[in-house]
């Protein structure tokens, strides 16, 4: 099999809009508040009472339960939240329920509840089964009136887009197809886009992206992705994008390589951020960097001691081949200052040190506006989307530092591996330019409620609100100061 062509952009169809040729009435859907469950449950029927204490549902967030009326059918659905429905309150219960019709009653529910509803309707019925027959239908559910269909849908999109990439076998996505699929979600919104490939990355001055995928067939190439109006504020995403990793003449062993189809994780992150960006339509002057390459073993491929020269001229030597990420990742980075956006943003699965440090549920975030790390983190943990601020502690920039060139890839070997690996790139971002990075896994190792094993989007919510609330506000307060006048 080689690179393939897949729709990683497709919704099935389980969201309808009310319709009186129904052939059944739909199914209610009840969402009961944990703390108001004792004085709720006091004003249903006995029977209902009864079937709550026969199956132990008492209304805790996300717990679900299903009454079944006299001839024996499922009659309603109850689901209970804490504080607010949140994106996977729903899932528990759409992931087991059967395929029929199903409404929710919208009774003391927020839009934003409904909304967060809809768009967990959406990923709990997220299949991969693009490589096998899969014939399972999906419970379908009534759109509620008068919500944002177009953010619940790019809100979803966009974790198809990151979990679809994510799970394609590395034989079906190489960089080619990477860069394809920066090109697509380009012209699904009229965005400007180009491709430099092979040789040419040489001729644009990417010589350490183009050294880190010259060892592979797959040949490597940068995809960029320009939208919205100039005179907007300028926010400029970078994702890594490395289709396969062997670790290059550091090669991994087997059990280390397994998942490294997940390695191009940043790249579907920023890509994903982009769709809710345009799809939102935010006032924004966007620009997106990927650079898409497979970090091989051949003749050809860069060795652990060379010396390589970056975009921005200075030297990098290599202690190890399989810190390749922040190589491309750096080019990128140069590129992007000298266009001086006001808010540069990279995405990368880029250490292993980062799952040590926090788990697998969360991200790293780090960013040389301390308030700003501070606050991605705050909102992140609002958006049920984890990120956890951590210093660039410059103290261990001396352990990337090279005798023998400007730097070290690699270093000596400090276990604060995620540290030093964002010193690294903030090595090659300007000091004025605001910068953030995102260092996480990109997998989800067994099944959640909404959360499929496999590919898995962090960070993309969190960051497309911070992009949303800084920029709109902004536009609203300069329009407030203009009518003032």
């Amino acid at each position: 099999m080689t690179d393939t062509i897949f729709d990683f952009l497709a919704l099935p169809d389980v969201l309808v809009h009310k319709s009186k040729d129904l052939e059944t009435p739909p199914i209610p859907v009840h969402f009961v508040k944990t703390s108001q469950f004792d004085k709720w449950v006091s004003r249903q029927s006995t029977t209902q009472q009864n079937q709550f204490k026969q199956s132990g549902w008492n209304a805790k967030d996300g717990a679900f339960t299903q009454t079944v009326s006299d001839t024996g059918t499922i009659d309603a659905v109850f689901i209970g939240y804490e504080n607010k429905v949140g994106i996977f309150t729903i899932c528990a219960a759409a992931e087991k329920l059967s395929n029929t019709i199903y409404e929710i009653d919208a009774s003391n529910l927020k839009p934003e509840d409904l909304e967060n509803a809809c768009i967990g309707w959406l990923l709990s019925c997220y299949r991969f089964d693009h490589f096998k027959k899969n014939s399972k239908p999906f419970p379908v559910l009534i759109l509620p009136p008068k919500l944002n269909v177009t953010r619940i849908e790019s809100t979803a999109r966009a974790s198809y887009l990151v979990r679809n990439l994510i799970n394609l076998p590395p034989n079906a996505l190489g960089p080619q197809t990477l860069a394809t699929a920066v090109a697509t979600v380009a012209q699904n919104f009229d965005a400007m886009y180009r491709i430099i490939a092979d040789e040419d990355l040489l001729e644009e001055n990417l010589p350490l992206i183009y050294a880190v995928g010259h060892g592979s067939e797959r040949r490597p190439c940068l995809a960029e992705l320009a939208w919205g109006n100039p005179n907007h504020p300028m926010v400029t995403l970078v994702g890594k994008g490395v289709c396969f990793d062997t670790g290059g003449y550091d090669i991994k062993p087997s059990a280390g390589m397994l998942l490294m189809k997940k390695d191009m994780g940043g790249a579907a992150m920023a890509l994903a951020t982009a769709l809710m960006i345009m799809s939102a339509k935010l006032p924004i002057y966007l620009r997106v960097f990927v650079p898409c390459v497979e970090n091989s073993v051949s003749g050809r491929a860069f060795r652990p001691s060379d010396i390589l020269t970056s975009r921005s001229g200075q030297t990098v030597e290599i202690g190890n081949t399989d810190a390749e990420g922040r190589l491309v990742l750096a080019d990128c980075l140069t590129m992007a200052c000298e266009e001086s956006p006001d808010l540069l943003i990279d995405f990368a699965t880029l250490t292993g040190a980062a799952h040590y440090a926090v788990g697998y549920d969360m991200g790293i975030v780090y960013s040389n506006d301390d308030k700003l790390g501070s606050d991605i983190q705050k909102l992140s943990l609002q958006l049920d989307d984890p990120l956890w601020n951590l210093p660039l502690w410059q103290d261990y920039k001396k352990d990337i530092l090279s005798p023998i060139a400007d730097i070290n890839n690699a270093g000596s070997g400090n276990p604060a591996g995620s540290i030093t690996a964002a010193l690294f790139l903030q090595h090659f971002v300007t000091p004025e330019t605001t910068w953030v990075h995102i260092d996480e896994r990109a997998w989800q190792n067994s099944p959640q409620p909404g959360k499929s094993q496999g590919g898995r989007e962090m960070g993309v919510r969190t960051i497309f609100t911070l992009i949303e609330q800084r920029y709109t506000k902004a536009k609203k307060k300069t329009a407030s100061k203009s009518s003032a006048k």
